[in-house]
């Protein structure tokens, strides 16, 4: 089908803003890099379970990357989100939903922004209660929610999240959400490979020492493990740095994706000229 001049010239004003979104990212607030300070204080004065908390989530991680674990989520449900009482092939409503108009893929994406931050603002108070100790229930269950709402963000702009690329890219975005500017410049350089089609050999290789790399998002936890050394006051900062980590992520998957699916609608619309 042929896309017109005026949806074409919509991709590329989305595209700038994107692109914008992307400069702005690189610069990195004063009280980001404070954030990350007390981290090396407390890393010391953290409990070993703590730690070894913190060490099992970043293996998952690596699980989740090699076969997807037991963070996969189901396609089909997801599919039926988009149509409703129609059953069909996964693989086909993927196609169908990487078709439909940008604005109804931005749609469900945002609903499912509010609906991941709503629970990791729940599970943060939850967790916080018991201060640094119920911190070791809360990283995994963290981890897990972002997980699932980036596949889910994956799915609304038409991606397959069990893919092992798509699973890479999902890895990408969880680090870009909670690194510094030199790490926010180097992923926005391997997402661009993904958008480019050109993923397969150069982010697949530098993933090979993922944990390494990851100890950036571990890092995010700085903060929290401070404030949530205090019982009861961990209730509110629980339930507020969960919330705003749920934001950065999806926010992150949300532009990302949808990069990807502009360049792609725009491709298509080049070859239909």
């Amino acid at each position: 089908m042929m896309i017109s001049t005026e949806d074409i010239q919509y991709l590329k004003l989305e595209l700038k803003r994107i692109e914008q979104w992307e400069k702005e990212q690189k610069d990195l607030f004063f009280w980001e890099k404070i954030g990350r300070l007390p981290f090396a204080i407390l890393d010391r004065l953290t409990p070993k379970f703590i730690q070894e908390k913190i060490g099992t989530a970043l293996d998952e991680l690596g699980s989740y990357v090699q076969s997807g674990g037991r963070y996969l989520i189901s396609k089909e449900q997801m599919a039926r989100k988009f149509f409703p009482n129609e059953e069909q092939d996964t693989s086909t409503a993927l196609d169908r939903i990487g078709q439909l108009p940008l604005s109804r893929m931005d749609e469900m994406a945002e609903r499912i922004s509010k609906t991941s931050s709503h629970t990791a603002t729940l599970q943060g108070a939850s967790t916080g209660i018991g201060g640094i100790f119920t911190l070791a229930i809360d990283i995994p269950l963290l981890l897990g929610i972002s997980i699932k709402a980036l596949q889910e963000i994956a799915i609304s702009y038409g991606y397959d999240p069990t893919e092992k690329s798509e699973r890479i890219f999902i890895v990408k975005c969880l680090q870009f959400s909670s690194s510094d500017i030199v790490g926010k410049k180097a992923i926005l350089d391997d997402l661009a490979a993904f958008h480019s089609g050109e993923q397969s050999g150069q982010v697949l290789s530098q993933l090979q020492g993922w944990r390494e790399v990851m100890l950036s998002y571990r890092d995010n936890f700085g903060w929290k493990k401070m404030f949530q050394m205090i019982p009861i006051a961990g209730i509110l900062f629980g339930a507020y740095l969960n919330r705003s980590t749920l934001q950065d992520v999806t926010e992150t998957g949300k532009i990302m994706y949808r990069k990807r699916r502009i360049l792609e609608k725009m491709k298509a619309a080049e070859e239909n000229e």
